[in-house]
């Protein structure tokens, strides 16, 4: 769900009445039911107009508003999924009402704000519409809101219309419109208590549909199906609409029409983010037939003029999110049912249609009867983010249409706890100030990070780089061309960095350019000027946000590693280790590689991060960095996992060790690290530091300085009885390991663990102390064994000499038994 914080102008106290002539093309088929309509907005609260493609719903329903007597005191409010359906929207009711755009009827979309005080209408994003919420909960400024395409489901919509259930009761004066294809409406009337649906027609004219078998060659099929059209007989209208998967299919069927075609059609693109002085060549008619080939945003949002003819290859990439590989997926799927009639619906306005799939009637027929919701098909980390910034509880509880699967809320308060945004589910200060930022919430986390790191200068151009589509064109008839003129910007070890290189060149260039230099310059750069220019406006949006909440740029230049630390915050489940056989495994044992238009690709560093890890073809790791594997162990703090094995005495430290193996997301950062056992385990510390390095330590105490008294007391005393056995030949008179560790266990308090915590303890109890750990005979042998000394003379005396004796028990060795040291000469 966006998020925005542009000023947004307070509601006048006083309005100017603006009472325009109000007429509806009798050719369109809602104009039949204005009436019908007005009634129903004056008797209930919430009112469903359903209609196909063609119906004239979106143009005509501001209008019957506006009729209705709405408009006057406040604003009615027009949503469109998207921004270029929201500009044509409002271009058009302004000239139906012969007023200028911008004024008595205007329009708002990301960056472009033409609302005035006389606005009566007002044409915006659904998104758009959500960022106000932030600041007038109650939607003050409008008296009728109209969410228009409800049947595309994207999350917006359905949190728009899950916000206004709630909404509506506590203004009963608001009047909510919601206009759908005829897809599923009894869905959205049953969630508004039982609304009222209206039904209107769309198409005048019967459509033709044909089916052919699809063949290998995806290309050589949409011509066969153009050569069908233009075997076919005339019509009224004589354009073409192909519906393509996205923009870069757009640009290979175009150079592969243009040339198979020869010049017989004008072949024009259709996407969302295309310039506008490309989106209006579409809407004006030309002299040749055309050919328009466009993505999604022409099924529902934007009706092409003079279409008497549709291609559908019955594709469509769709956004999904996998709970199993944590991965943001774009693969392309089969539409729906629904969705083949929505682009079957585009030609028979003006005359009969004729609509050819490139797929059997067979697979038409097993294919779903709706699309699925956005809502359930991917991540919700900044949908719930966002509720839990504007209050309005758990997302479980919200009056969505469908709502989620609970694995997929699980995943995004999963996300949001790495990304520090919640701590034991309550939103923490980071989570608030990210929530204020029109960004993923990874993006948003990593400008917080940056403000700490001295970084914010660098990080916030970075950030509004991946916020935006990538700017650098690479045409297929100059991709050798393009890369060279993109390799000015690389830096071997970050695409960041690159992103960073490439801001100072436009910088620089634009400074010393006018408005046309600079545009050529980014052209012979292969740059797209549309997209730089919203690479810079979602930049000084940012900047605004951070000078909202307090956040300071850095002036200093930072350095490499400060920018990728904080980089890092937002991407710690996005890190990846070089494996042996020359691919990357990333969280959760993710097998990946570096994207080929990285500037990492071919280089193998041993860690990498990554702004997205995505799933077409392959995994890819895209916009990839160099990074520290120290680095991740203080920024994921919190995710780390932390395993320990060979616990042992270390003689030279005086104290119980461990090696510590920490792990994120299954990731080894440090392997077999000594540490010390005693914070970890402090009971087990204990027992060794008795067992190894009281009972058993050998001689590592002989180096104490100072010496330990009891120790050396204890020891002597256990080497004599050792050489009693030697002497009695028997293993049998020392008293165990575990008899003298217990004499240790029941004397040292629980906090002694290491040499250190033993001297503090000496040291505080004194004499007592020691002599409490002092053995004695008893302590050390072994049951009721009481041996004499004088049963083993250490010395013979034989014929007035006095000879040495040793004692050794070692069966079958030479020196087995008693030795006498005899003199020679």
């Amino acid at each position: 769900m966006p998020n925005a914080n542009a000023a947004m102008p307070a509601a006048p106290a006083t309005r100017r009445v603006w009472t325009p002539r109000i007429e509806f093309p009798s050719e369109l088929p809602i104009s039949r039911h204005v009436e019908e309509i007005a009634d129903a907005l004056a008797l209930r609260q919430v009112v469903i107009v359903a209609g196909e493609t063609g119906s004239g719903k979106t143009t005509q329903l501001p209008k019957i508003c506006l009729r209705a007597g709405f408009g006057r005191k406040a604003m009615i409010g027009h949503t469109q999924p998207r921004r270029i359906a929201a500009r044509a929207t409002a271009g058009r009711i302004a000239e139906e009402l012969k007023v200028e755009l911008g004024q008595q009827v205007g329009f708002a979309v990301r960056f472009t704000d033409r609302v005035a005080e006389s606005t009566a209408i007002k044409v915006m994003t659904d998104g758009l519409l959500l960022t106000e919420i932030r600041r007038d909960r109650r939607l003050s400024r409008y008296d009728a809101i109209i969410v228009d395409e409800v049947h595309e489901r994207s999350l917006n919509i359905d949190f728009l219309l899950g916000y206004l259930k709630k909404l509506l009761p506590k203004r009963p004066g608001l009047k909510l419109v919601i206009t759908s294809a005829t897809i599923d409406v009894d869905r959205f009337a049953e969630h508004f208590g039982d609304a009222p649906v209206i039904e209107v027609s769309g198409r005048g004219h019967p459509v033709e549909t044909r089916h052919l078998e699809p063949g290998e060659d995806e290309q050589a099929d949409l011509l066969r199906a153009i050569e069908a059209i233009e075997a076919a007989p005339k019509r009224a209208a004589q354009d073409l609409l192909v519906f393509q998967t996205g923009e870069r299919e757009i640009f290979e069927s175009a150079k592969f029409l243009r040339k198979a075609l020869a010049g017989r059609f004008d072949i024009l693109p259709l996407y969302a983010r295309l310039s506008a002085n490309d989106q209006q060549r579409v809407f004006q008619p030309g002299a040749a037939r055309r050919i328009v080939l466009a993505t999604n945003v022409a099924e529902t949002s934007i009706t092409v003029p003079n279409i008497g003819f549709v291609v559908d290859p019955g594709k469509a990439r769709i956004n999904r999110y996998s709970y199993r590989s944590k991965l943001q997926r774009l693969p392309i799927e089969p539409i729906s049912q629904a969705s083949a009639d929505q682009r079957r619906g585009r030609c028979g306005r003006i005359g009969p249609g004729l609509c050819i799939r490139l797929y059997t009637e067979a697979d038409y027929a097993a294919r779903p009867a709706y699309s699925e919701p956005e809502i359930q098909r991917v991540n919700l980390a900044s949908v719930v983010l966002q509720m839990r910034a504007f209050g309005l509880g758990d997302i479980e509880r919200f009056p969505f249409l469908d709502p989620p699967e609970p694995k997929a809320i699980k995943d995004a308060l999963t996300l949001l706890h790495e990304l520090g945004a919640l701590t034991d589910g309550k939103l923490t200060a980071e989570g608030r100030a990210m929530a204020r930022f029109p960004l993923d919430p990874r993006l948003s986390r990593m400008l917080i990070a940056a403000a700490k790191f001295g970084a914010l200068r660098e990080v916030s151009i970075i950030a509004a780089a991946l916020a935006v589509p990538d700017p650098r064109e690479r045409p297929l008839n100059a991709s050798a061309q393009a890369d060279q003129a993109h390799a000015t910007f690389a830096d071997r070890r970050s695409d960041f960095m690159a992103t960073l290189n490439l801001w100072a060149w436009l910088e620089k260039t634009r400074q010393g350019s006018t408005r046309r230099g600079f545009t050529a310059a980014l052209k012979s750069a292969f740059l797209n000027p549309a997209r730089i220019r919203e690479w810079r406006e979602v930049h000084r949006q940012l900047l605004a946000v951070q000078q909202q909440l307090g956040l300071r740029l850095n002036y200093k230049a930072a350095d490499y590693a400060d920018i990728h630390r904080a980089l890092l915050q937002g991407a710690l489940s996005l890190v990846a280790r070089h494996d042996e056989r020359g691919a990357y495994l990333g969280a959760r044992h993710l097998k990946l590689r570096i994207f080929p238009g990285s500037c990492l690709a071919g280089r193998t560093p041993e860690w990498i991060m990554a702004a997205e890890v995505s799933e077409t073809q392959r995994v890819y790791a895209r916009n990839a960095a160099t990074i520290e594997s120290r680095w991740l162990e203080t920024a994921a703090s919190h995710l780390l996992r932390r395993t320990y094995s060979d616990p042992h005495w270390s003689a030279k430290r005086g104290e119980a060790m461990v090696f510590e193996t920490v792990l994120l997301y299954g990731l080894k950062i440090v392997e077999r690290r000594p540490v010390r056992y005693a914070p970890i385990d402090g009971p087990a510390a204990r027992q060794i530091l008795i067992r190894d390095g009281l009972v058993g330590g050998g001689t590592w105490e002989d180096a104490l300085e100072p010496p330990l008294p009891f120790l050396k007391h204890n020891r002597q005393l256990a080497a004599q009885i050792l050489d009693w056995e030697e002497k009695g030949r028997r293993r049998d008179l020392l008293a165990s390991e575990s008899e003298q560790c217990a004499f240790y266990d029941q004397r040292l308090p629980p906090d002694v663990t290491g040499l250190r915590s033993l001297r503090n303890w000496l040291d505080q109890g004194g004499k007592r102390a020691d002599g409490s750990l002092r053995m004695a005979r008893k302590d050390l042998l072994s049951g009721n064994a009481s041996p004499s000394p004088d049963d083993y003379p250490a010395r013979l005396h034989l014929a007035g000499t006095e000879l040495r004796l040793h004692y050794r028990f070692a069966p079958g060795e030479a020196d087995d038994g008693v030795n006498v040291d005899v003199p020679l000469g």
